[in-house]
């Protein structure tokens, strides 16, 4: 069990940083995808601004007068003249990125190669290794009226961050998604590893009780042994009912006990191939003989014998006095009939009561363990819900299949297959 654990852990373990490793892959193709992007837009961006810079217009025209420092057409002061041409440059700037799709903060300086002349966004970054730069030398009517070289130098600061921001749509649902699974994978192992405890508690608890309970049926079959010499004929057959109940409830503890391997998943069963017919007729007279003392109505008709199987015989007789014990108790006068037959290669074993019958909704709960059908918040027979659970495990382990066909006031049919073997192998 706590090699299974580390296991388990371990696959957890390895898988997110698998999971973690491969996100980081993709967010650095993402990255170096939105860099090519980008660079594409800014190209495209920079040819508008060349353009548009390049012959004369308002913002030209205002740009060259703060250049060369002339307010002659403007009523207003030099240094008011080049605040507004610089406010002004920096708008047209931010508009022509925005139009290819590029919302990154910058800084931009124009100035002339000799620096003579000059002007700079209001907001300039400090020197720093993150900052990318993008010169564009501007030609036409501006490098003409001054008479120089003219470059418009643009600054980009904390790309990766932008690139990042870009990613967002596909990071953080990632993200998201990789919590979701920790988060759900840890719950899940959680509530494994709570059921297992609360199943070996019940298994210990188990065991104890059963344990306990032998003491007093071995002192009942022993009486009923030391009973044997003398008594009159006539209270025989009560003697003989002892017997065989003392019998099944020994083997009921022995199923309680057994029950409680399946869940630990221990072999318990030693399956051998053998003619099933007399033990399953055999079984049949017994529980006819207690039936005709509880004025039950039980008849059984065994067809197209021999029935070779390969079965483990205690647990399969318990589970069909199990299902037959059932058919007793929940009616008011049972009448029970147990037919059986091969089809398609396997033994089928039909048992039909005229009992209340099961509600759809209850018939797929019916063989889970402890679960028990209630009228009301009553049980009108008492138990533990453990029976039918007890039969889907022995009937699987034939390697069998089980089918419950019940309708309201019409009785209920439990059916079960297991394979047919002949010369050791399955027909």
């Amino acid at each position: 069990m706590l090699k299974k654990r580390r296991l388990y852990i371990l696959i957890f373990i390895i898988s997110i940083l698998g999971l973690s490793i491969v996100q980081y892959q993709y967010l650095r193709i993402g990255i170096n995808l939105a860099k090519v992007q980008f660079s594409s837009k800014i190209g495209l961006a920079t040819e508008n601004i060349k353009n548009t810079l390049e012959t004369k217009n308002k913002l030209t025209f205002l740009l060259a007068n703060a250049i060369k420092e002339d307010s002659l057409y403007f009523a207003i002061s030099v240094d008011s003249l080049k605040d507004a041409s610089s406010h002004f440059l920096n708008d047209f700037l931010t508009e022509k990125l925005v139009e290819k799709g590029i919302e990154a903060d910058f800084t931009y300086r124009l100035f002339t190669k000799d620096s003579a002349y000059y002007l700079k966004s209001p907001v300039v970054y400090e020197r720093s290794a993150e900052v990318v730069t993008y010169p564009i030398e501007i030609k036409g009517y501006l490098p003409k009226l001054l008479d120089a070289d003219l470059i418009l130098e643009m600054k980009f600061r904390n790309l990766d961050s932008y690139y990042l921001s870009k990613l967002n749509g596909l990071t953080v649902p990632s993200l998201i998604f990789i919590l979701g699974i920790v988060i759900a994978i840890l719950w899940m192992l959680r509530t494994y590893y709570w059921q297992r405890s609360v199943i070996t508690t019940t298994n210990e608890f188990i065991n104890n009780l059963t344990h306990e309970l032998k003491t007093p049926v071995f002192s009942i079959g022993l009486a009923s042994k030391m009973l044997e010499e003398g008594i009159p004929a006539d209270k025989a057959p009560i003697l003989e009912i002892i017997r065989q109940q003392v019998e099944r409830l020994k083997a009921h503890i022995d199923k309680v006990l057994e029950l409680a391997s399946f869940e630990e998943s221990k072999s318990v069963f030693k399956l051998k191939v053998l003619d099933f017919g007399p033990r399953l007729e055999n079984l049949c007279k017994e529980f006819s003989t207690l039936a005709s003392f509880e004025k039950c109505n039980f008849s059984y008709h065994l067809e197209d014998r021999p029935y070779f199987i390969k079965a483990e015989v205690s647990h399969l007789e318990n589970a069909i006095n199990n299902l037959l014990d059932n058919a007793k108790k929940y009616a008011q006068d049972p009448k029970i009939e147990l037919l059986s037959r091969i089809e398609n290669g396997k033994l089928v074993i039909s048992i039909s009561d005229n009992g209340k019958g099961i509600e759809k909704k209850d018939q797929k709960l019916v063989f889970q363990k402890y679960y028990r059908v209630s009228n009301g918040n009553k049980h009108e027979v008492k138990g533990y819900g453990l029976g039918l659970s007890y039969v889907k495990k022995v009937i699987k382990k034939h390697k069998g299949s089980i089918l419950l066909q019940s309708e309201l006031n019409q009785g209920t049919t439990v059916v079960f297959k297991i394979p047919l073997y002949k010369h050791g192998k399955k027909v």
